[in-house]
């Protein structure tokens, strides 16, 4: 049994929900045995993890409360949807619930983790302020440069005027001139910084237009060589360049190293390349597409879609991208 807890436990994504169903990690085990663990771990510290989805979370963590408010378990079970469309009057009616006693429960409901997991999360949270900001004006691109993080640099006048007295002390005006020497070298170099950085937007623009104008389905395969070739620089020079530095589009802030995304080959019916941004895209619509329909498409049935589109990707890296899009397999879907 502690064996099957630590699968449980390991099997677990950073919001305290299953990555596969549980009922496959243990197959010696009875599913009496894996449910049994599973209520066990639900009562840890913090309460509602080992469950689907944050739906199924939040119904277990009322349920596990003996203090819960009258009504909490059941509307998180039976109404949740209608929880989520603000449609209190309705539940109300249908629990026979009093104002007061309503009211209890909706602030009892807010106190609860629909993602349990991350309250022990040890990552921080990161704010991005865009480098740059690219944007379409009748129907021209604009590349403009973050004048807020971009600082004006200047020298000092006053060390400009001490270099240039007379019978001035020789320790002073050496210091000043040799700092000034330093200050006008740096203030190149982020000049030098930001004409390559707009050099390498206008390219990445000039190859990826249809991202721009179209969205992430449309992002087409791009290299750092690409680029490096495209406005005479090397490799390494784009790859420096790139590194950390943001971008503001229609579509969102994009990290600028986004769009540079490998190829994936087509199908025999397809024609060219497809870039592993635009598959995720992609793969991303046929998922939203499938939530919509109330359906839970396995990651074999999304190979055979993708294939239909003239995308040809196997089933574990339709797995792979599916995770990193972070979009529930079709066992948790299924759970909702």
């Amino acid at each position: 049994m502690r064996e099957l807890g630590e699968r449980l436990i390991q099997n677990l994504n950073e919001d305290g929900f299953h990555r596969t169903d549980p009922m496959e990690l243990c197959s010696p085990c009875s599913g009496e045995e894996v449910n049994h663990m599973m209520a066990i771990i639900r009562g840890l510290d913090p309460r509602g993890t080992c469950t689907a989805d944050y739906r199924e979370s939040l119904r277990v963590q009322a349920e596990m409360d003996p203090e819960a408010p009258a009504g909490a378990a059941r509307t998180l079970t039976e109404y949740l949807d209608s929880l989520e469309k603000g449609k209190h009057t309705e539940i109300k009616k249908s629990l026979k619930l009093k104002d007061a006693q309503f009211e209890a429960m909706i602030a009892y409901i807010k106190t609860l983790s629909p993602f349990p997991g991350r309250l022990f999360s040890t990552e921080k949270t990161r704010y991005v302020i865009p480098d740059l900001a690219i944007r379409i004006e009748d129907n021209e691109f604009v590349i403009e440069l973050n004048d807020e993080i971009i600082p004006v640099l200047g020298i000092n006048p006053f060390f400009s005027e001490l270099t240039a007295k007379k019978g001035g002390q020789k320790e002073a005006v050496s210091f000043a001139k040799n700092n000034i020497e330093r200050a006008k070298f740096f203030i190149g170099s982020i000049q030098q910084r930001n004409s390559t950085l707009l050099k390498v937007a206008k390219a990445i623009v000039k190859s990826q237009s249809k991202f721009f104008m179209e969205g992430p389905v449309a992002m087409r395969p791009l290299t750092l060589k690409d680029i490096a070739e495209e406005i005479g620089v090397h490799e390494t020079t784009v790859s420096r360049i790139a590194n950390g530095k943001y971008v503001q589009t229609e579509w969102g802030i994009l990290e600028l190293r986004r769009f540079f995304t490998n190829a994936v080959p087509s199908t025999s019916s397809g024609t060219g390349q497809h870039s592993k941004e635009g598959v995720k895209a992609t793969l991303r619509e046929v998922l939203d597409s499938d939530k919509g329909e109330g359906r839970a498409l396995s990651d074999r049935e999304l190979v055979d879609i993708l294939a239909e589109r003239g995308i040809k990707i196997a089933r574990r890296t339709v797995a792979k991208y599916r995770g990193e899009l972070d979009m529930d397999s079709s066992f948790s879907r299924r759970r909702r």
